[in-house]
């Protein structure tokens, strides 16, 4: 069986969502560096950097990186249409799932541990480096939101897929859904499709319980 170390409301939940896609029986382990216990032992185990999510596989072997997984179950099981088939759609959404973990997780970093960065700082010069991170989380959405122009459906065709589930959770943090709502008001419209999708209603509202806010 495999392996997800993950925590509720962290970035696991879109691979969750993906590995029900493919059908894949799974064990949950709930760990991450802001909650000690035996779950943090294990996933330290399996990845020395404490990453969430992780995934390891039923032969031992071990990946990270959001992306990086969503695109490998894509590419393992092509009939979860986690991935577009159709070869140029495949480009874009490759292309998107990068962009969002290139661009909006390292926003995302600086503003959640500006100490990482600034470790001298002073706690106004750290906030400032916050709010400088969160405006160009901001920016960097609504860039991705005109290079990606948000379908009538979603980005993989009839029901979500990979983009689109990463897309939907990483939206989550660190303001971006009520910017979206303000500015991409498509995009916005987009990701709560993936919130409200049936298949993926459940589980979203385990890991954000007052969906409702968005």
């Amino acid at each position: 069986m495999w392996t997800l170390y993950g925590s509720r409301g962290s970035g696991s939940a879109a691979v969750e969502a993906a590995l029900l896609r493919c059908g894949v029986p799974f064990r949950r382990v709930v760990a991450s560096t802001w909650e000690h216990g035996p779950g943090l032992d294990e996933l330290l185990r399996a990845n020395p950097l404490g990453q969430i999510p992780t995934l390891q596989f039923d032969d031992g072997q071990v990946m990270t990186e959001s992306a990086a997984i969503l695109i490998q179950l894509g590419l393992l099981f092509p009939q979860s249409a986690l991935l577009p088939a159709e070869p140029r759609a495949r480009a874009q959404a490759l292309r998107g799932l990068v962009y969002i973990a290139a661009n909006c997780y390292a926003a995302i970093g600086v503003n959640d541990y500006p100490e990482r960065w600034l470790p001298e700082a002073s706690k106004p010069d750290q906030l400032r480096l916050r709010q400088g991170a969160r405006a160009r989380l901001h920016k960097l959405w609504e860039l991705f939101a005109d290079q990606f122009p948000a379908p009538a459906d979603f980005y993989a065709g009839a029901q979500p897929g990979a983009l689109d589930l990463l897309a939907a959770v990483v939206s989550r943090w660190s303001g971006a859904r009520a910017h979206l709502q303000a500015h991409r008001p498509a995009l916005w419209a987009l990701v709560r499709r993936v919130d409200d999708d049936p298949e993926f209603r459940d589980l979203f509202l385990t890991h954000w319980p007052a969906q409702a806010a968005g």
